[in-house]
């Protein structure tokens, strides 16, 4: 999946029927998915998901691949898409709600942690148990060794290489730390 993923991104030809085909299946259910769970709302979501492609698609020529990849690029203009969908129905009489003032406001923060999450999910059980653990629960390493059954050098080891591998997805997911 990774190579087939980089072969879109090196295409990049938004602009093409194809080019929008690939993207659309290569990226639409990770959209959806995050769509989802900001708007709390099917049909929504879909809707969201379709007025991205069709913004990519309008603003194909722009498209660097040297800034951003494809799907990180697809992610910043959801994100435009999900806001302006929130506040369209928070304007609405009688639609709005403060779970659509919540999401307009804190869209960032919602994006931020689905890409943390996905970045965990990609870590092998050893280095995420490692690592959410240690960073997250506040535990350490001593504690986690003996809970695991293992030394506290091994947990140690984990987390060291759980923290690079945790970096590399982070990067490939398009996090920006800055």
């Amino acid at each position: 999946m990774r190579a087939r993923l980089r072969l879109i991104e090196r295409d990049d030809s938004l602009d093409s029927e194809s080019g929008v085909r690939a993207a659309v299946q290569a990226h639409s259910g990770e959209l959806y998915g995050f769509a989802f769970r900001a708007l709390q709302d099917q049909g929504l979501a879909e809707d969201v998901v379709q007025e991205t492609f069709v913004r990519a698609w309008r603003a194909g020529r722009r498209f660097d691949p040297s800034i951003a990849s494809l799907r990180a690029w697809l992610f910043a203009i959801l994100r435009n898409v999900i806001v302006d969908a929130a506040r369209a129905r928070s304007v609405r009489p009688g639609v709005a709600s403060e779970v659509d003032v919540a999401i307009a406001d804190n869209i960032d923060v919602l994006l931020q942690s689905w890409v943390v999450q996905e970045a965990l999910r990609r870590l092998t059980d050893e280095h995420r148990h490692a690592v959410v653990e240690v960073y997250y629960q506040g535990r350490s390493a001593v504690d986690v060794a003996a809970a695991s059954g293992v030394p506290a050098a091994t947990i140690r080891s984990r987390l060291f290489y759980g923290l690079k591998a945790l970096r590399l997805s982070l990067d490939e997911l398009g996090w920006d730390d800055a």
